[in-house]
């Protein structure tokens, strides 16, 4: 999956997520459950952020440096 292919993804998800239409609890086949809460929104905007800054060439993800 590209990056580009990630991001798409990503905002998709997010979007679901703030307007309430995401799945906020999911089980599966062995009865193990999954629930999504608008917390995660913060962690998945951040993700998107990231994403958008390495397909931009800016990878950096600490604080500035200034050099002298």
């Amino acid at each position: 999956m590209t990056l580009q292919e990630q991001l798409d993804e990503a905002k998709a998800q997010y979007h679901l997520l703030v307007t309430g239409r995401a799945a906020r609890v999911f089980v599966d086949q062995n009865g193990e459950r999954v629930e999504y809460v608008a917390a995660n929104a913060l962690r998945l905007a951040a993700y998107i952020d990231r994403l958008e800054r390495q397909i931009a060439g800016n990878v950096a993800n600490g604080p500035m440096r200034v050099w002298m």
